[in-house]
């Protein structure tokens, strides 16, 4: 196996989801220790990271690099400039998110597993590209290019979450609870995610469910 691996930025092709633009470095490299993604804005004013808090149960602190150009970063409401070679270090439960104040502006986000867990990666920058089917409702669609996902690469915890997801929604039962199933056995936090999810709304009275959530 190759003890190291190079790679220019341009080196890493960009995955559209709907959003900003962003490349996958933890999966080109297949690193399995931490996550790792860069984002570049094309426009002045573009959202760079999406607003989230990293409060789920498999969620762990993050160390975001503007690479270069300028950003703001909005931590729990309160604005930050940050300029290029500014370090922003956030913890679970910060609301977060950033914009580009100039075109070409990249971050880097770097993140890990809660304090004393092992980092598990969950594929979901592979499973990007078909999140805007989510939103659009095309369940159908989203089912069967989750399914060729899973085919092609290795079974990711969130992957097979997501495919559980689509396929509950589009009326899979039994392919939806087979995937859930996978998922919680490789991480258990998502037995927790799962029993308060709208898209399992379908499945919450089957016995099968029940289990595999501990509901």
């Amino acid at each position: 196996m190759t003890e190291f691996a190079l790679a220019s930025l341009t080196d890493i092709d960009e995955i559209e989801s709907g959003r900003c633009p962003f490349r996958p470095v933890r999966h080109h490299f297949g690193i399995t220790g931490f996550g790792a993604n860069v984002w570049t804005a094309r426009a002045d004013g573009d959202r760079l990271i999406n607003e989230h808090t990293e409060d789920e149960p498999e969620s762990g602190e993050e160390l975001y690099f503007v690479v270069s150009g300028n950003a703001t970063f909005e931590l729990d409401g309160e604005a930050h400039d940050a300029p290029a070679g500014t370090f922003v270090h956030v913890r679970p439960g910060i609301r977060r998110t950033a914009f580009a104040r100039e075109a070409g502006t990249t971050v880097l986000a770097v993140g890990g597993a809660p304090a004393g867990q092992p980092y598990a990666p969950s594929g979901w920058e592979v499973f990007a590209p078909l999140m805007p089917l989510f939103e659009s409702g095309d369940y159908e669609q989203g089912a069967d290019r989750a399914e060729q996902l899973l085919a092609e690469n290795p079974p990711y915890s969130g992957m097979l979450y997501n495919t559980a997801c689509f396929e509950s929604l589009a009326g899979r039962s039994e392919a939806a609870l087979g995937h859930l199933r996978q998922a919680v056995e490789l991480l258990p936090a998502l037995a927790e995610l799962a029993r308060g999810d709208d898209d399992f709304e379908s499945l919450r009275a089957d016995a099968v469910f029940a289990k595999i959530t501990g509901s």
